[in-house]
């Protein structure tokens, strides 16, 4: 079974910049959409961003949209979350997820395999 790790989280301050990437264990032979949720302590699991199979198509959530975009490398199976203009509330762990379907969702539902997750943190 394909298992996803996610990297590139840290400590930055409020205006900078991180790229997230989401890599895959194995070459991606099926077609599905790839997500980024985050979840800060406290608060339900929100969606960033999603990127459908081909890379074609893409959501990006309310809450970031205009500051985060998402691609998608194939040939290296690896899946990036650009954040620049980050936010004190913009702090959480950060998840990668394939989902159930080609095109990108929003809903966490729609998903089945989840990285582990990757810890973001915004100083003010």
């Amino acid at each position: 079974q394909v298992q996803f790790v996610e990297s590139g989280g840290g400590l930055v301050q409020s205006g900078g910049s991180l790229r997230l990437s989401c890599a895959a264990s194995e070459l991606m032979t099926d077609y599905y959409a790839i997500g980024w949720f985050r979840q800060a302590p406290g608060k339900e699991r929100e969606f960033v961003a999603a990127i459908g199979w081909s890379g074609a198509s893409t959501r990006i959530g309310d809450s970031v949209k205009g500051r985060f975009t998402i691609s998608r490398v194939t040939a290296t199976n690896t899946i990036t979350l650009h954040m620049d203009f980050l936010e004190p509330e913009d702090a959480a762990v950060y998840y990668c997820a394939e989902a159930f379907r080609g095109s990108p969702s929003e809903d966490s539902e729609d998903y089945a395999l989840w990285g582990q997750g990757t810890q973001v943190t915004v100083s003010s």
